[in-house]
């Protein structure tokens, strides 16, 4: 609570590529009564970044809130170079191929990494940043201020695989192998980082089962929802033989607000930029004092999502799709 008697909601930046799950995601945050968000920035990822500013501001406008704005990040990874756009996994309009018309409002002039800073500053260790795509516009961001690593309250970040296969290649995930050297740049950082990896979220899943009860419910954006997931669920089916769909953003949406349905380990993280493993997520477990430095050594840890309460967060991702 706050002096006024008011709940004190956390305010909330969301960067994102939409994008199917970031989409469910987004319209979840805008009916999480706990969360306030104060902007959503736009990275490429599941589409060019372009495309991910017009689906935000979407998004903004289906959730009822033209208001928040919307400050578009990066066009390409830290270092240049085309950047990778998975719209065979999204569609090639982000939204499953939906034709949806063209929002009304329009991004905001500052760029994603300026609206970072400048909010984290105006309201410092008030601000969580939830990172969904490639962490380009938080590494600009980190290089841009020095001291955003400290103010920022915490970055929430989708991407790694630990212990586990990647989902581009065998050694890497795709958000992290987007733009390696923006998250090597953020792991290290020293910001309170929790991060939340495809060892964490294919555990959670909508099975075709959930998506009937989904477009069954009274559920605001329900039916919305459900005939966007339907070229997503087609794509899990030919990639992974999964008749239905991985949840990774809205359970890392989940981290953010129940991080009590998690285990989590900490550790020191790198990302390697280069050769056959780009974009593998390492982390030192502490289990060894090692004879000499190496590049792990002096660096603070983050904490690695490592178990999950997967009955408790898909109730809780049910519960915000199906308000009515």
């Amino acid at each position: 609570m706050g002096e006024d008697g008011q709940i004190r909601r956390d305010r909330v930046i969301i960067d994102t590529d939409p994008g199917i799950d970031d989409s469910m995601t987004i319209l979840m945050a805008f009916g999480e009564p706990s969360v306030e968000i104060i902007g959503l920035t736009t990275i490429f990822g599941n589409v060019a970044t372009e495309y991910a500013t017009r689906n935000a501001l979407l998004l903004c406008e289906r959730a009822g809130h033209p208001e928040v704005p919307v400050a578009e990040g990066s066009p390409e990874p830290l270092k240049g170079g085309e950047p990778r756009v998975a719209d065979f996994v999204h569609g090639s309009d982000g939204l499953g191929n939906l034709s949806l018309p063209a929002p009304t409002t329009k991004k905001v002039e500052e760029s994603a990494a300026e609206f970072m800073v400048n909010k984290v500053s105006q309201f410092p260790g008030e601000i969580s940043v939830l990172a969904l795509g490639p962490l380009t516009n938080v590494a600009l961001a980190i290089k841009r201020d020095s001291s955003f690593a400290c103010k920022v309250k915490k970055i929430v970040v989708l991407g790694g695989a630990f212990f586990a296969a990647g989902n581009v290649n065998p050694a890497a995930e795709a958000n992290i192998y987007g733009d390696p050297d923006a998250a090597d740049v953020v792991f290290t950082s020293g910001a309170d980082i929790d991060v939340v990896g495809i060892n964490i979220t294919t555990q959670c899943c909508f099975t075709d089962e959930d998506l009937l009860e989904l477009k069954n419910s009274k559920g605001v954006h329900a039916q919305f929802l459900c005939d966007m997931c339907k070229f997503y669920r087609d794509w899990h089916e030919k990639s992974d033989g999964f008749q239905g769909i991985f949840l990774h953003d809205p359970v890392s949406f989940t981290a953010l607000v129940h991080p009590e349905y998690f285990t989590f380990k900490k550790g020191v993280v790198r990302v390697e930029t280069q050769g056959i493993c780009t974009g593998h997520t390492l982390m030192d477990h502490g289990l060894k004092k090692w004879n000499s430095e190496n590049p792990w050594s002096g660096y603070a840890p983050i904490s690695v999502a490592w178990t999950v309460d997967v009955p408790k967060v898909l109730a809780y991702v049910k519960k915000l799709l199906m308000a009515p």
